[in-house]
C-alpha cells in the first residue's frame, strides 16, 4: 500500500511537471518513489530529480529514526531527444543506513528545489533480513555491507534516551470571563537549557498551521498576538529549575455567545537524539527518534452579561484633555473623550452624544493606540463652537457606558471638565450663497425647472425597450437570412 501510494503522487507530480512546456527558470523538479522494503546490508534512499536548470542550494534531508545518514549522491543522466535535442537531469539521492530490522516510519516531510516544494507525506519502509550471500546483494548494498563489517554499525542496543523535561502547555489569563470579556491564551513549550543538545523542531511550520487550525473558536472574535520571536523566554520560579519557554501561538479570544470556549489536547512532535551509552573518545554517534508532547484540553467558561447588555465591555479609565485654555464664544475650540484600558478596542465606539442648544459640535476624529501588557487607548477628538456665554458642563454632553468585568457591575465615563464660556452671544451664522463668488456665478447657471423624482426609473425604462427593439430586429435579420 504504501509503495502504491508513493507511485501514485510522484508518477502524478512526474505526469504534471513532464508535460510543462517550456520549462521554468528553475527547472522542473519531482520526487524519486522511495522503495518499500530493504534489506538489512542496503542503504534506504530518498531522492529528487531536477530537469531543465543547475540547482541553486542542496536542500535538508530528513532525520529518520532507525537509520543513521550515509552518503549523498548526486548523478546526472544525459538523454537524446528526438532532433537532436539533449535532456540533463540531476539526480540527488541521501542514503540511510538500517541500524537493525524491522517496520520504521517515514515521515512526511516537504525540500524545496530551487523555489519548488516538493512534498512528500510519507509511508513505511520494511527493513529485512540481509541476503544469503553476496552474489543476492546489489554492488552498492556490497560495499556498505563489506565496511560495516570491517568497521562494525552501531545498534540501538547500545544508544539510550536521555531523560528530559520538556512539555507543552495551553495557559489562559482567566478561567472565567463575560461576554465580550477577553481571554488570552498562548501555547508555550517549555524545557530545560540542557535539553536543547537532544531536542529539535521537526517540521515545524506544518505543524504550526494544524495547531493554529485546533486553537480556532467559531463564537469568539480572535485577535492573534504579534509573531512570536524565535529565541526562547527564560522562567524561573521559587523552588524550580530554570526553564526555557517557546512561545509558539497567542491570541486573544472576545466570546460573542454565552457558549463555553473549549480548546483541545494539542499535540506537538519533536526530534529527539538518543545516546550511545559507551562513547568513544571524539564520537558523537546519536540515533535520531521521534517524540510527542501534548498539552491538557482546557475550558474556559463564558457567562452572560447582566441585564440591560448592550454596551462595550471592559476595564476603563477617562483621560480627557482641552485646548485652548480659554474660551470666547465664536471661536473653536477641541475637546479629546479618551478611552484608556483593556477590552476589544473593536467593540469600543464613540461617547452618547447630547446635543445642546447654543453649541456647535462637528467630529470626532478617531485615534487609537497600542499600549503595554495588551492595553490600549482610543481617543475621540471633537470640535465645538459655543454661540452662548457661561458655564458649559460637558458631563452633559457625553457618556459612555460600559460594563466593568473586575468589578461585575456596569459603569459610565462622563467628563468631569467645566468649562466656562465668555464674551457676548453670537447666533448662528446662516449661510448666504449669494455672498459667495463661486455659488453665485454656479446659482446663476442653474436650470430652475423641477426635475421629476422617477427621473432615473424612466432611464431605466427607456434603455429597456430599446434593447427590446434591438433583440427583435436582430430576430428579424437571424430569420430572413434562414
Amino acid at each position: 500500500m504504501f509503495h502504491a501510494g508513493w507511485q501514485f503522487v510522484f508518477c502524478l507530480l512526474f505526469g504534471l511537471s513532464a508535460g510543462a512546456q517550456p520549462a521554468p527558470v528553475g527547472g522542473v523538479a519531482s520526487l524519486v518513489p522511495p522503495p518499500a522494503a530493504v534489506p538489512l546490508t542496503e542503504p534506504f534512499p530518498l531522492a529528487f530529480r531536477l530537469r531543465g536548470a543547475p540547482l541553486a542550494s542542496q536542500p535538508d534531508f530528513p532525520e529518520l529514526e532507525g537509520f543513521r545518514k550515509g552518503k549523498l549522491i548526486k548523478s546526472v543522466t544525459t538523454r537524446l531527444l528526438p532532433g537532436g535535442a539533449r535532456r540533463t537531469e540531476l539526480t540527488v539521492t541521501q542514503l540511510y543506513l538500517p541500524y537493525a530490522e524491522g517496520s520504521y516510519v517515514v515521515p512526511a516531510f516537504t525540500l524545496t528545489v530551487n523555489g519548488q516544494l516538493l512534498h512528500s507525506p510519507g509511508g513505511r519502509v520494511r527493513v529485512g533480513a540481509a541476503p544469503p550471500n553476496a552474489a543476492d546483494v546489489p554492488p552498492g548494498a556490497a560495499a556498505v555491507g563489506s565496511l560495516d563489517q570491517l568497521l562494525g554499525r552501531p545498534k540501538p542496543k547500545y544508544f539510550y534516551e536521555p531523560p528530559d523535561a520538556a512539555f507543552l502547555a495551553l495557559e489562559a489569563d482567566h478561567e472565567r470571563v463575560y461576554v465580550g470579556q477577553g481571554v488570552r491564551v498562548s501555547l508555550y513549550f517549555y524545557l530545560r537549557p540542557a535539553d536543547q543538545a537532544v531536542l529539535n523542531f521537526y517540521d515545524f511550520n506544518n505543524q504550526l498551521t494544524e495547531l493554529l487550525r485546533q486553537l480556532r473558536q467559531p463564537t469568539t472574535w480572535q485577535v492573534p498576538a504579534p509573531d512570536p520571536s524565535p529565541l526562547p523566554d527564560t522562567v524561573r520560579q521559587p523552588g524550580q529549575p530554570v526553564l526555557l519557554r517557546f512561545r509558539l501561538a497567542a491570541g486573544t479570544y472576545y466570546p460573542l455567545t454565552a457558549q463555553d470556549l473549549q480548546f483541545p489536547a494539542l499535540h506537538l512532535t519533536l526530534t529527539k537524539f538518543r545516546l550511545l551509552k559507551k562513547p568513544a573518545p571524539g564520537d558523537n554517534e546519536r540515533l535520531a527518534m521521534y517524540k510527542t508532547y501534548m498539552s491538557a484540553p482546557r475550558r474556559v467558561a463564558v457567562r452572560a452579561l447582566p441585564p440591560p447588555g448592550g454596551v462595550a465591555v471592559g476595564d476603563y479609565l477617562l483621560r480627557e484633555a482641552v485646548s485652548p485654555a480659554s474660551f470666547r464664544t465664536g471661536e473653536a475650540f477641541t475637546y479629546t473623550f479618551g478611552v484608556e484600558g483593556a477590552g476589544n478596542p473593536a467593540a469600543l465606539g464613540p461617547p452618547t452624544l447630547r446635543p445642546r442648544a447654543g453649541l456647535e459640535i462637528f467630529g470626532p476624529d478617531l485615534k487609537e493606540e497600542a499600549l503595554p501588557e495588551g492595553r490600549f487607548r482610543k481617543s475621540f477628538r471633537y470640535r465645538l463652537v459655543a454661540r452662548r456665554a457661561g458655564p458649559l458642563p460637558l458631563d452633559s454632553l457625553w457618556q459612555l457606558p460600559f460594563f466593568n468585568p473586575s468589578a461585575s457591575r456596569y459603569d459610565t465615563l462622563r467628563p468631569a471638565l467645566r468649562l466656562l464660556v465668555s464674551g457676548p452671544n453670537r447666533p448662528t451664522p446662516r449661510a448666504n450663497p449669494e455672498a459667495d463668488p463661486f455659488y453665485s456665478t454656479a446659482l446663476a447657471r442653474a436650470e430652475t425647472q423641477l426635475q421629476p423624482l422617477d427621473v432615473y426609473q424612466q432611464v431605466g425604462r427607456y434603455a429597456a425597450g430599446l434593447l427590446v427593439a434591438l433583440l427583435t430586429l436582430a430576430v428579424v435579420g437571424w430569420w430572413r437570412a434562414e
